[in-house]
């Protein structure tokens, strides 16, 4: 049904400072890692968005790219950009640079959203809340995400008090992400280099396989 059909929108705007290049086309066990990410999270979405800095050099096929609406103020523009361009009524919201997202969390995430009737579900670890891991009812987020911006804030969750905000928890996550490896973004060459081999031993056959072509 339309109402809870889902938007994907994959976040690739930020600058890769400490990266030094374009995080969304770093290649990942011989994978730019935006294709790793949709290959992951495309079968339960029903329309796929990029949010990208550089749309330019983005060509992913059946994938719309756009630039980010409000340049320069960080991941919550990218939020606001999101829920703006989002055709569907329910927006997923994930980072480029996430090898490990996880498409039943997020499918749990959604499920939760609609029998709820909340604004938003969000996990919640010890570490603090993962907004780019998270499910938005676009109609209600998206004001309350306009005045934050409006106010100057820049934190991701600089809005929660004005919506109704559901934690999934770690009990909650650990069924679809035992590791906790879905948060994990890669921000320096270490990084990168650590991820590649955990998924190596979480998937020896497809990293094979990407190996070998």
């Amino acid at each position: 049904m339309v109402k809870d059909s889902l938007t994907l929108v994959i976040q690739a705007g930020g600058e890769s400072r400490r990266m030094g290049q374009d995080k969304a086309l770093l290649p990942f066990l011989g994978e730019p890692l935006i294709l790793r990410v949709l290959r992951r999270l495309q079968p339960i979405a029903d329309e796929v968005i990029v949010v990208a800095r550089h749309p330019e050099n983005l060509a992913l096929p059946g994938v719309r790219v756009v630039s980010d609406l409000l340049p320069g103020i960080g991941a919550l523009g990218g939020l606001y950009t999101a829920l703006v361009v989002a055709r569907f009524p329910l927006v997923g919201v994930v980072a480029c640079d996430m090898p490990f997202v996880s498409a039943g969390l997020l499918n749990e995430a959604r499920s939760r959203l609609v029998q709820t009737g909340v604004d938003a579900v969000i996990p919640r670890t010890a570490q603090g809340w993962e907004p780019l891991h998270a499910v938005y009812r676009r109609e209600t987020c998206l004001l309350p995400v306009e005045r934050a911006i409006q106010r100057g804030e820049r934190r991701l969750i600089a809005w929660h008090g004005e919506a109704r905000v559901l934690a999934l928890s770690g009990e909650d996550i650990l069924p679809f992400d035992p590791h906790l490896r879905a948060f994990l973004n890669i921000n320096t060459s270490e990084d990168l280099r650590l991820a590649e081999a955990l998924a190596r031993e979480e998937e020896p056959d497809s990293a094979e396989t990407l190996s070998e072509g």
